[in-house]
């Protein structure tokens, strides 16, 4: 027996309408490339996507075509997020970090069909051009930049809009978004983001157990709305027209929290290494910014240590761990406790804020290895994989890549983690990344985590380094903070509390800086490759 529920498809327009309706007073902040402070109203807002979505109807957009966005944090991405599906386009984020070659390569192999670009980005717009087949481009003006060959004024084609838009009957299982991931293991493969999963991500992120966007907060995204959709925070910004702030292309520690203090943010994303520089911010000008109480922090894309969640709550900065992948939209897991964990003891919180999370509703989540499906038991690893309405069931027109997906159908994440009791995930490391010694698995992740509680270090990456007797021993490489005095040996006595002999690097090397992929992620690939012939 079927139910007697009307068939509403779950799509972007209505997130759109329900804010141009009810929170037309609703402020949107972004800072430009001058540092200045562009600010309009979601009424202003509303009006402009959909002139976006009407201009693009008149240049021939049909549907499904895919439209490139070069642009970084600020207003008018947010337009074309909404204003692209709105008109039945495909919204295609464009990792504004990537070199030439990969950029053309993602661009051809999306086939976007249009540009919209950020004046200040035209010159990484003209190394890829002769490489790429744009019909047409629409430039932003942020800094009052010339042009350039062949294109035009983003703000002259919203003109071209009459007002009588009309949306198309969207199905909610047709694209509304498109990102590529990184290309740390190959090249970049395209994930294509449905209405309906985009729209339940959405409303999973403002459940309570998750981030709880309420109307009376003010989010920042920090994370680059290039990156898997600013981690869905701009979708749910809007669902519930919740003040939004927009940090442009300033990340530096400083221009966070001025914006952070001035603009009374409630909640925010960013990578650790962008919070480790906040912190380090914070702690060399005591009482210099005036923050909001207990900031609400996502952060993702790599597993922060349990001395960064310490001390960012020293400053009200309250870190709520996510994690997830680009084919996951992002978000599978949330790490907040548990009502009968609020009265443990507070090493025990700490050490559980300190895990992946537990799955968010919707999304099936297993670890698995050569047994089978791992046990509850927060000891035994596996290859953590996922199922659910916002996950990818395939690579966008990269048909042989199926070895990515179980028989019954899970994405197989290649992170690999523990399960407790309780259900919480805890990432030990990616299955490339794991140290196999003398036959027993050492997990980079937790020595790495334990080598930056040292309060003397600022990263650290750990690596399987090949050794003749052993087969992998760790291999350390360590940032140490200005002016620290910190030898090898130090570090070493410092970890024999934590870990038994045979799990300590053989080698701690230190080093200026560290190579990170385009998201802030440790490049641990480079780092293999150079101390791949080490001699011990």
């Amino acid at each position: 027996m079927q139910g007697l529920m009307m068939n509403y498809p779950l799509t972007l327009n209505h997130i759109l309408e329900r804010a141009g309706k009810f929170y037309p007073g609703g402020e949107i902040v972004s800072r430009l490339s001058d540092r200045s402070l562009h600010r309009y109203t979601y009424a202003d807002f509303y009006r402009r996507a959909r002139a976006l979505a009407e201009a693009l109807q008149r240049a021939g957009l049909q549907r499904g075509d895919r439209v490139g966005t070069l642009m970084w944090n600020h207003y008018a991405h947010l337009e074309a997020y909404f204003g692209i599906p709105a008109a039945g386009g495909v919204v295609h984020t464009l990792n504004l970090r990537l070199g030439a070659p990969d950029l053309a390569y993602i661009v051809n192999h999306a086939q976007d069909r249009f540009l919209i670009v950020d004046d200040t980005l035209l010159p990484l717009y003209e190394k890829i051009r002769h490489a790429v087949r744009f019909e047409r481009v629409f430039v932003v003006s942020l800094a009052g930049c010339a042009l350039g060959q062949g294109c035009e004024s983003y703000e002259q084609f919203l003109e071209q809009a009459q007002g009588d838009f009309h949306y198309p009957d969207l199905g909610e299982n047709e694209a509304a978004a498109m990102c590529y991931t990184s290309g740390t293991t190959g090249s970049p493969k395209g994930i294509l983001y449905s209405h309906r999963g985009l729209f339940l991500h959405s409303m999973m992120g403002a459940l309570p157990d998750q981030m709880a966007y309420t109307q009376r907060d003010v989010m920042m995204p920090i994370v680059p709305m290039f990156h898997v959709n600013a981690w869905g925070m701009p979708f749910g910004a809007v669902l519930v027209g919740c003040k939004v702030v927009f940090p442009g292309p300033h990340m530096d520690a400083e221009s966070i929290l001025e914006l952070l203090e001035n603009e009374r943010v409630t909640v925010t994303a960013g990578v650790p290494t962008i919070w480790f520089k906040v912190v380090e911010a914070l702690e060399s000008h005591p009482g210099r910014w005036k923050l909001a109480p207990d900031i609400r922090v996502l952060v993702g894309g790599a597993a922060p240590p349990e001395t960064l969640i310490r001390k960012m709550d020293q400053y009200g900065l309250r870190l709520i761990q996510g994690w997830g992948l680009t084919e996951s939209a992002p978000l599978a897991t949330m790490s907040t406790l548990k009502a009968h964990m609020q009265g443990m003891a507070e090493d025990d919180r700490y050490r559980i804020r300190a895990k992946a999370g537990v799955a968010a509703p919707l999304v099936d989540l297993r670890a698995v290895n050569e047994n089978g499906e791992v046990p509850w038991d927060g000891e035994t690893m596996g290859e953590v994989q996922l199922r659910g309405p916002w996950i990818a069931s395939s690579y966008y027109q990269l048909p042989e890549e199926k070895d990515k997906w179980t028989e019954d159908g899970w994405f197989r994440t290649g992170d690999v983690g523990t399960l407790d009791a309780e259900g919480y995930l805890k990432i030990t490391d990616r299955t490339k990344d794991l140290i196999k010694s003398g036959g027993e698995w050492i997990s980079s992740v937790d020595v790495e985590n334990a080598i930056v509680a040292h309060p003397e270090v600022r990263e650290a990456a750990v690596i399987a380094v090949p050794h003749p007797r052993w087969q992998e021993r760790p291999f350390a490489l360590v940032v140490l903070k200005d002016g620290a005095k910190v030898t090898p040996e130090d570090l070493r006595g410092f970890l024999e509390a934590r870990f038994a002999r045979w799990q300590l690097p053989d080698a701690i090397v230190f080093v200026d800086q560290l190579p990170h992929t385009t998201t802030g992620k440790l490049l641990k690939r480079e780092l293999r490759q150079q101390y791949q012939d080490w001699k011990w």
